[in-house]
């Protein structure tokens, strides 16, 4: 109690200073509400619902133009949890620069709208509701609707016995008119922990992903409100040291997306090698898989949108289906000092 005490204070002191000292503060709140029901049995995949909600408040404070503090949190409960094994309070602080393209994060910051953006292949649609903030630093140039980023994300500090894992990577769109070219890259490094000296029991991991894709946006020729097409190649990377050196597998992807007014389509077809991606679906280790979503967004309002997917899960010999209903709301604030 006397240690929960002081942290209490000085976090108090801490914010009183900030909001004396900030030129401008603001808030914003993000909600996330999410009914994923996975019925993967058919091809012999982990089949799961996960129902719940995550509410994340932040406040932040501008140093001067450039120069930005965030302070919040992030809680997520999951519907029929019985007292606090599942309920998760994560802490939001990082701090961002913004400045002529470029902006910069670290600290412990969300991830929506920074890496929300990964294909599923490389990192699942999982990571969204258990690993809300990315933990690490982010840096990314953006101008002429292109950006390239570079980031690093911490998901396990070395002690004695936890072991040392980070997950790196890049990624980039560069915008041509009509056409675009894109890429995706992570590496996730699983060493070991301090006490563990057993090179063979507990071997160092590297496994990653990258994905290079060309694509036509053609809504502004169409009659449709978003229309895209797009293809490329996807490669894994996977080495246990001393156990087996660098395997390679590979293949090709293709993806349609199409939507009017408030219906949505989406096919994603992959053919060649098992990917063995450690945070990617696992509905890639199929040498071939073919998803088909259909949706419709019954709700849409300034920052609110509520959307239902129905997506079909195609694997040599076996069809899986999935039903999702999501609810995003998004509100803040910004309270500017007479100058």
């Amino acid at each position: 109690m006397v240690i929960a005490r002081r942290v209490f204070f000085l976090s108090a002191a801490l914010l009183s200073i900030l909001v004396t000292r900030a030129q401008d503060i603001g808030w914003d709140v993000y909600f996330h509400g999410f009914a994923d029901n996975r019925e993967y049995a058919h091809s012999g995949r982990y089949s799961q619902s996960i129902l719940g909600v995550s509410i994340a408040p932040e406040v932040y404070f501008s140093i001067d133009s450039s120069h930005f503090l965030h302070v919040g949190a992030n809680y997520m409960h999951e519907f029929g949890s019985r007292g606090n094994k599942t309920d998760r309070i994560l802490p939001t602080i990082y701090y961002n620069y913004r400045r002529r393209g470029h902006n910069f994060y670290i600290g412990m910051f969300p991830r929506e709208g920074l890496l929300s953006g990964y294909h599923r292949a490389i990192l699942n649609d999982t990571l969204r509701y258990y690993r809300p903030n990315v933990e690490g630093l982010l840096w990314r140039y953006s101008r002429n609707n292109s950006y390239q980023q570079l980031w690093i994300d911490w998901t396990s500090r070395q002690t004695a016995i936890d072991r040392e894992q980070f997950l790196a990577g890049m990624s980039g769109h560069i915008r041509m008119g009509l056409a675009y070219f894109s890429h995706q890259i992570t590496l996730w490094h699983n060493a070991r922990s301090k006490g563990d000296h057993e090179t063979e029991r507990n071997p160092i991991r590297d496994n990653g992903a990258a994905m290079v894709k060309f694509g036509a946006a053609l809504s502004s020729i169409s009659f449709l409100d978003s229309l895209d097409v797009s293809g490329g190649g996807l490669v894994a990377y996977d080495r246990l040291r001393g156990v087996y050196d660098w395997r390679i597998p590979k293949g090709f992807i293709a993806e349609l997306y199409a939507e009017y007014r408030k219906v949505f389509v989406a096919n994603s077809f992959y053919a060649g090698e098992s990917l063995p991606i450690v945070y990617g679906d696992r509905f890639y280790t199929a040498s071939r898989y073919n998803r088909i979503d259909l949706g419709w967004k019954p709700l849409q309002y300034k920052g609110l949108e509520g959307r239902f997917t129905l997506s079909f899960h195609f694997t040599p010999g076996a069809l899986d289906n999935q039903q999702l209903f999501t609810l995003r709301y998004r509100v803040g604030r910004w309270y500017a000092k007479p100058r």
